[in-house]
């Protein structure tokens, strides 16, 4: 396996996995129905209301790059310009559990491993 194989496949893991795999607004709707059980309907309103916009903007990609912007929700950063001011990771699911009213397991253990410091 070359170099060249090698960046290729953790290209492929970055998008497919974790934070660098969010489209639109699927990981929020996502994380509606598997922490509510919200049925997708019910997920997307939801999410909808929480960022101040329609259903169908959920599924454009341009008008959730300025929502996931405005909110510090994070950005896809092979495909987006990010800047050192914006929300890392971290910080984005903080913003993420905080925005739509939900516990985010890697947020909570955060939390209680820097409790007291």
């Amino acid at each position: 396996m070359g170099t060249g194989d090698a960046l290729g496949m953790e290209g492929a893991h970055a998008q497919a996995s974790g934070m660098g795999g969010m489209r639109a607004a699927g990981d929020l709707v996502a994380r509606m129905q598997m922490s509510k059980r919200m049925r997708l309907k019910e997920a997307k309103e939801y999410v909808a209301g929480k960022l101040g916009c329609s259903t169908r903007d959920l599924s454009d990609p341009v008008a959730m790059e300025l929502l996931r912007l405005e909110h510090g929700l994070g950005l896809v950063s092979m495909t987006s310009s990010t800047h050192p001011t914006e929300p890392g990771m971290m910080e984005a699911k903080f913003n993420i559990s905080k925005l739509l009213d939900i516990p985010i397991n890697s947020v909570e253990r955060f939390k209680e491993r820097t409790t007291g410091f």
